[in-house]
């Protein structure tokens, strides 16, 4: 999720159960599909709902087909480099770990929370 104001990635800190009221409070990671813009997102499950059609999304859009094989390149480049900066952060980690900075219990659930597993 993206902040209103910057851009920039919001990290969530806490969660709460609508149903029992429960709270847990920490650093949460963010997987990569929530960490896009707005427009990725709606992109990507707009995509998605057409069945990967992409001639029957560009007319759903009222688009022409190179403008929206642009909007899903574009897409593809956002997840290609939030795939590389969540390697880069699981190397970061893992040094971590290999240190005793961060115990694998921790490495691994954050791991977990980038890969959308969590």
């Amino acid at each position: 999720m993206r902040c209103p104001s910057c851009e920039s990635n919001l990290q969530v800190s806490r969660y709460q159960c609508e149903a029992c009221g429960l709270h847990l409070s920490g650093p949460f990671l963010s997987s990569r599909l929530s960490r896009l813009g707005v427009s990725h997102l709606q992109l990507a499950e707009r995509f998605i709902l057409a069945g990967g059609n992409l001639r029957t999304l560009a007319e759903e859009q009222a688009v022409s087909y190179p403008t929206l094989r642009k909007r899903l390149d574009e897409l593809i480049s956002a997840l290609q480099a939030l795939l590389h900066e969540d390697k880069a952060l699981i190397e970061n980690m893992l040094d971590k770990t290999e240190r005793g900075e961060l115990t694998a219990q921790q490495a691994a659930r954050h791991i977990r929370e980038l890969n959308g597993d969590a």
